[in-house]
């Protein structure tokens, strides 16, 4: 709600269906329903409550101040507020009789007061939003103008723009008020609370960067079993796995250089029988089961798919040399670290922004800070007995 958005409120619109109901509100002990909606939400909760408990005129609910309520039931039951014979309305001169006056209370709050000096009268309205009814300036408060000045107690300037610049020039001053007359240990405190809420934008922007995109489910490389096929489901999709050849690494140096020394994969050097070693070398058929190596015995897993097949010989179970499942592996390391560092800074942010929050209440109730410090370690051992 900025006052680019806000129009200055019709007083002819707004005042005009209120007005020749004050006489009735004199008299009678319950407001009509074309009335309520005139009324702002606070106001009208008000009315409804307290007039349906009441045998009391209802008009007396309309002003806050119990001094005014005799004054303005006059004002209700004289002749100023009789409707036009032929109009039906009260005859009023809008652009002459009513001077308006804003002011802005706070963020949420816009008010305006509205005087018809001719009648005495004061309407003190309130630009409402989210109302039930409609948006716009709804009717606060019936009074009886002041005098000399009916603009004493409001304040208030001549237009919501001139209000709005008021407002924030009076929030600035405060600010810079708070901390020139602060003593020197609150002023240093009120410098890092400050530096503290800048860190808190820039943390809270990190989010604001980030994609709204949710990831796509990867879904497992592995199949879905079913009771019946699942022994040859499980030795089709380990079978994938007897050729693999990592597409990052496709050449690997170190497979020729050791290709003399290192055993093929699976396979062990075979025990030196010399006896049988000239026999096979007199017959020339040395191959690669048969010569310098021999199957090796598969190493024993935990796993069901390698009990079952541990007494295999043939069995020969593929290790990749590829560093990518190793890079993968330290980018999500990486990656996990990063979020529990973020998560530990919010944390701590959280934390401190507690306790000054807490000290400064401590502060506004009169508790100085060596008896804030003793209640805060004194919560601190209760946590200690605690844990033990």
């Amino acid at each position: 709600m900025t006052a680019s958005t806000i129009r200055q409120p019709d007083a002819q619109q707004v005042l005009g269906p209120l007005l020749p109901t004050l006489p009735a509100a004199a008299l009678s002990t319950e407001p009509t329903d074309k009335v309520l909606p005139l009324l702002s939400p606070i106001l009208r909760q008000r009315v409804q409550l307290l007039s349906s408990s009441s045998q009391e005129p209802w008009i007396r609910l309309l002003c806050y101040e119990p001094a005014k309520v005799a004054r303005l039931v006059e004002i209700a039951q004289s002749d100023r507020l009789h409707p036009h014979p032929v109009s039906g309305e009260v005859e009023v001169d809008w652009d002459y009789d009513a001077d308006t006056r804003y002011r802005r209370v706070d963020e949420e709050t816009l008010q305006a007061l509205v005087v018809l000096r001719d009648m005495n009268l004061a309407f003190r309205l309130i630009y409402c939003t989210g109302d039930p009814a409609d948006d716009g300036w709804k009717v606060g408060e019936v009074s009886v103008a002041e005098k000399p000045s009916p603009f004493s107690s409001f304040g208030g300037v001549s237009s919501i723009n001139e209000a709005e610049r008021q407002f924030h020039e009076s929030k600035a001053r405060g600010k810079l008020t708070t901390r020139t007359h602060a003593p020197a240990g609150d002023r240093s405190f009120l410098r890092e609370q400050e530096e503290e809420d800048d860190d808190d934008d820039d943390y809270w922007a990190r989010y604001d960067a980030t994609p709204a995109r949710t990831p796509a489910v990867k879904r497992s490389p592995a199949p879905e079993f079913t009771y019946g096929n699942r022994t040859t489901a499980e030795d089709d999709y380990y079978a994938q796995y007897d050729d693999v050849q990592p597409a990052m690494d496709n050449h690997d140096p170190d497979e020729e250089a050791n290709l003399d020394i290192a055993p093929p994969l699976g396979l062990a050097a075979r025990p030196s029988n010399p006896a049988a070693s000239g026999s096979e070398e007199e017959d020339g058929e040395l191959n690669e089961t048969q010569g310098a190596w021999t199957l090796a015995e598969p190493p024993r897993s935990p796993s069901t798919h390698s009990r079952r097949n541990e007494d295999d010989p043939l069995l020969i179970h593929p290790r990749p040399a590829s560093s990518a499942s190793s890079n993968a592996s330290v980018e999500k390391l990486e990656a996990a670290a990063a979020k529990q560092e973020l998560n530990d800074f919010g944390v701590q942010q959280h934390v401190s922004r507690s306790i000054k929050s807490l000290y400064m209440l401590s502060r506004a109730s009169g508790i100085d800070r060596e008896e804030f410090e003793r209640l805060v370690k004194t919560e601190l051992d209760t946590l200690a007995l605690m844990e033990d």
